[in-house]
């Protein structure tokens, strides 16, 4: 994991070694700051007036170097967090770019969000913390350490004696929060979850007035993980008042034993006038003083580094879980690159959403198309109509037989070439934030304007953009909420044509258009595209009465497959699918 997460420090090495040597540097100076100081303090007792200015010249020259050594390691550490954190999250989510289905599947939206920004904010805060405390920390330990046993190493006994009391609190500490960091994490997936839900599905929300239960609902997730998170900074707290107490009384007993050192030991004026001290002067007790705060200080940094650490290693561990999983759908050692026509066969297809799943979403699938025909894909809900179709541009791997495009095994294929031959309008019709131009060129980045005309056209958009004040230029909202249901389809079927696929495929994908614009679409189908393979799945009857071939499927398995006569003369489902759409339709 931690390999992993140090390659994403990239074009930002150097900022990363230069940060800790600076601090190295500060921390250098913070240590020497209390001997020039003692120095000054013992000669303030004579009067060698040179004396003083000379050392009180030197203290600023190092506080100003002090200075001058933190600005840069604070520079340097931030942009190498920053740094870290935008690639860190560069490969979350190019990673997540090439999930297949399945993958996606293995985490909720929610989840992958929260992962994208929470969790590695919670790393970046660690790997700052890294890059300065942790360097500082301890160099400062060993630094202020050396000096004070220089000083008098009686007294730095009572440091090391404090030392491992510090210890037991960190260990303690760590012990502790880790676990229910772990849990309030997953609890932040379930509040995020929560969120998107309630967002998403607002209209409904408020058509059922369920506007208390969701806020109701929201609340009680927010008050589990107020609860644990309190919790965890209950014990945290405790952290300062323990390493405060232990500072102080080490710092009375320095004190106290100092100042006995010095009574005892007292040195006196010599004949020639100059002070001489004992075994202890009062400028070595007060550097002695602020050394054992370092020392103290530097513990306590450690406890924060730890507790960071420990939080920053449940966020590491959930998304060190994204990078570490490989895609299911991988491209072979020597890939097609080019899809030789529009045909497409089913050889014995079983495929299952898991591995662990008791039965088969497809079950015995044979079929065989030929390039340029027009296949009707008819069932009720849950028969597996949308799985089967998902199998054709390898969205999903089939988990048993053989899928065919251009006479070739999908997984033959490079999965981009075999993509860019077909073109999907699924269910869930997404449009992005953009204008309508942006959003048809996902089809083809270098369309001319010509070009999306004749799409729109064919799509039976093109009147109703050039309806709006902006025309082709106007801009569609997050998720296109600012278009119709059935607008935003035809939008999704022009966008899929402009790719000039060899296959194309719309699932239910003219649901929310009328019955006229959905003949016209399929007329322009037939008369604009005849040597494009045509998937057409429908809950109408007429949308796919035309076609060449109707597939009926029922309970994951084909039922039947046959034309619209065909079929109505020999299979059960679809002639009780046509006679229900009809009665209601006379009704009507």
């Amino acid at each position: 994991m931690l390999k992993r997460l140090s390659a994403c420090i990239g074009e930002y090495k150097k900022d990363t070694i230069l940060s800790p040597t600076f601090i190295a540097m500060e921390v250098v100076m913070e240590c020497l700051l209390p001997l020039m100081m003692s120095k000054l303090i013992d000669h303030l007792y004579g009067e060698d007036v040179l004396q003083i200015v000379k050392f009180g010249c030197i203290l600023l020259a190092m506080a100003f170097l002090s200075l001058t050594f933190g600005v840069l390691s604070g520079m340097f550490s931030s942009k190498a967090a920053a740094g870290f954190a935008k690639n860190l999250r560069r490969d979350l989510f190019y990673r997540v770019q090439t999930f297949s289905f399945g993958d996606i599947d293995k985490f909720s939206t929610s989840s992958l969000v929260t992962r994208l920004t929470t969790d590695v904010t919670n790393v970046q805060n660690a790997f700052m913390m890294l890059i300065r405390i942790a360097v500082r920390a301890p160099f400062m330990f060993l630094f202020a350490l050396a000096m004070s046993f220089s000083i008098s190493w009686k007294l730095s006994l009572i440091f090391l004696a404090f030392i491992p009391l510090m210890l037991v609190v960190v260990f303690f500490l760590i012990r502790k929060v880790k676990p229910m960091f772990d849990r309030i994490f997953k609890k932040y997936d379930a509040l995020n979850d929560s969120v998107q839900e309630n967002v998403k599905g607002m209209r409904v929300v408020k058509s059922y007035n369920r506007e208390q239960f969701e806020t109701e609902k929201f609340d009680r997730r927010s008050e589990e993980l107020r609860s644990d998170f309190t919790r965890v900074e209950k014990i945290m707290a405790l952290t300062n008042p323990l390493m405060m107490f232990v500072m102080h009384t080490s710092t009375l007993l320095i004190a106290f034993l100092g100042a006995t050192l010095i009574v005892r030991t007292f040195g006196g004026i010599d004949a020639a006038g100059v002070w001489h001290w004992g075994e202890l002067s009062t400028g070595q007790l007060s550097s002695l003083f602020t050394y054992s705060a370092q020392i103290l200080m530097s513990l306590m940094m450690v406890s924060m580094v730890f507790v960071m650490i420990t939080m920053a290693g449940a966020s590491a561990k959930r998304i060190a879980e994204v990078l570490d999983t490989d895609s299911s759908l991988t491209n072979p050692a020597h890939p097609v690159e080019e899809v030789a026509n529009g045909d497409v066969e089913f050889c014995n297809v079983n495929f299952k959403y898991s591995k662990k799943a008791e039965r088969n979403a497809l079950q015995g699938i044979d079929f065989k198309i030929k390039s340029g025909e027009t296949v009707g894909i008819i069932g009720g809900t849950g028969s597996g109509k949308s799985t089967l179709i998902q199998l054709i541009p390898r969205l999903y791997d089939a988990t048993e037989g053989v899928v065919k495009v251009g006479g070739r095994d999908v997984k033959d294929y490079d999965m981009e070439a075999l993509r860019n031959q077909v073109a999907v309008v699924l269910q869930k019709n997404v449009l992005f934030s953009g204008t309508i131009k942006e959003n048809l060129r996902w089809g083809n980045e270098t369309a001319s304007d010509e070009e999306l005309i004749r799409v729109c056209k064919l799509a039976q958009a093109d009147e109703f953009i050039r309806s709006f004040p902006d025309g082709y230029d106007t801009v569609i909202d997050q998720g296109g909420a600012n278009v119709s249901g059935g607008q935003k389809q035809r939008l999704c079927i022009a966008r899929a044509l402009l790719k000039k696929p060899k296959i194309m495929i719309l699932d239910d994908s003219t649901s929310a258009v009328d019955t006229k614009t959905d003949a016209l679409i399929r007329k322009a189908f037939r008369e604009e595209i005849p040597d494009t393979t045509k998937f057409i799945i429908a809950q109408r009857v007429a949308s796919v009465e035309g076609a060449d071939k109707i597939i009926v499927m029922d309970g994951g398995r084909i039922d039947a497959v046959g034309t619209h006569e065909e079929l109505m003369q020999s299979n059960r489902i679809y002639q009780e699918v046509y006679h229900s759409q009809t009665r209601i339709g006379g009704a009507q």
